[in-house]
C-alpha cells in the first residue's frame, strides 16, 4: 500500500487510485482479493468510513466486486476498464493542452513528433524499435 501524498486529492479518491495503480501493475490481479476497509483504515490512520468511501467508488464503476462476508475482490476486465479511463484522462489532462500550447507556438505535426521522440528517448525508451 503506497503513503498519500497528494493533499489536493480526498483521501477516499486516493484510496481508489491507489488500488488502481495496483491494478495496473499487476500487484493486485483479477480475481484478487483487496484489502478491507478496516486494513486500510488502520494502515493509513484514517476513518474506516473514509476507506469504504474510496473502495465504493471502485464498486460501483464495477472495478471491485463483494463477496458476502468474505471480502472485496478485483472484477473480471478492471485492468481493461482501468486501462480505458486512465487513457481518457490522460487525453484531457495532457494531449489537448499539449496540443493548444503548440497551436500557441505553430509548432506542426512533424515538429511535435519529433519532440515526444526526443523525450522518449531521453527517458530512456527506444518506442519499441
Amino acid at each position: 500500500m503506497k503513503q498519500f501524498v497528494e493533499d489536493s486529492k480526498p483521501i477516499y479518491q486516493q484510496i481508489a487510485e491507489g488500488i488502481e495503480d495496483e491494478i495496473l501493475r499487476k500487484v493486485l490481479a483479477e480475481g484478487n482479493q483487496v484489502p478491507s476497509t478496516n486494513q486500510f483504515a488502520r494502515h493509513y490512520q484514517i476513518n474506516p468510513a473514509t476507506a469504504a468511501k474510496g473502495i465504493n467508488l471502485l464498486v460501483d464503476e464495477g472495478i471491485l466486486y463483494k463477496k458476502r462476508g468474505i471480502g472485496m475482490f478485483v472484477a473480471e476486465g478492471a485492468l481493461k476498464s482501468i486501462q480505458k479511463k486512465r487513457q481518457k484522462q490522460f487525453f484531457q489532462e495532457y494531449v489537448v493542452p499539449l496540443m493548444e500550447e503548440a497551436k500557441k507556438l505553430n509548432l506542426d505535426r512533424k515538429s511535435i513528433v519529433k519532440m515526444i521522440k526526443d523525450g522518449m528517448k531521453e527517458a530512456g525508451d527506444d518506442g519499441g524499435k
